[in-house]
């Protein structure tokens, strides 16, 4: 059984004709923009906008239009995967290299529903690097910066080079350790200069999809 498949197929049906929905980044939304192009061309007559420039050119080859964010004003529901959760809703995102595009269109959407399988599922974070976007003018500067408050960064890489995201930024990870502060982390990383945003999204959705080997499982968020 693919886990992820499960999931993401399931999701498609929290998405109602006329909405807007925001398309996520990754390996298990790859199932669930399959899914949703299949049943657009049932008939379903939704507007989509993404996250990256991966998953525009994933729905594009599947024969989806995506508008820009600047196009409309409202996104009713928002539908990603996530790196890890905990039990109390707080997930690391990031590894595909697009939380900062992530978060913004998690922030704008009405509801945001995370897509996942059990593997994500942690009694408390940080087995997962946390990923930090920062701009790249000054960026030595910045990592010294985390060094010297205990972050523990290191610059990601690709094919020997430094990855550079969507938006021409770096990305960070910080090898925090299982069981961090994410309060002390989160308030630490808001008062550097040169941090665009970090992968933390803290109690963000209104439910969790988590693929098990019985199925999909669906999580309420009791405070969301």
């Amino acid at each position: 059984m693919n886990l992820k498949e499960v999931v993401g197929k399931k999701a498609v049906d929290y998405v109602k004709d006329g909405m807007i929905v925001g398309l996520g980044t990754g390996s298990t939304v790859f199932y669930f923009v399959h899914a949703l192009a299949d049943r657009v061309k049932e008939g379903l007559n939704v507007e989509m906008v993404s996250t990256s420039i991966q998953t525009v050119e994933l729905a594009k080859s599947l024969g989806l239009s995506i508008k820009e964010l600047e196009e409309i004003d409202h996104i009713d529901l928002a539908v990603d995967g996530v790196d890890e959760i905990d039990k109390d809703f707080n997930a690391i995102k990031g590894g595909g290299a697009a939380l900062f595009r992530e978060k913004i269109v998690a922030d704008i959407a009405r509801e945001v529903i995370w897509i996942y399988d059990e593997s994500k599922d942690v009694e408390k974070l940080g087995n997962f690097n946390l990923p930090v976007e920062i701009l790249p003018f000054g960026y030595s500067h910045t990592i010294r910066k985390m060094e010297e408050v205990g972050l523990k960064p290191v610059l990601r890489l690709k094919d020997g080079a430094t990855l550079i995201t969507d938006n021409n930024n770096y990305i960070v990870d910080l090898h925090l350790g299982y069981g961090f502060d994410i309060k002390a982390v989160k308030e630490k990383l808001e008062s550097i200069v040169g941090v665009v945003e970090h992968g933390l999204f803290l109690n963000m959705c209104k439910l969790c999809i988590k693929g098990t080997e019985q199925g999909a499982v669906i999580i309420e968020n009791p405070n969301n």
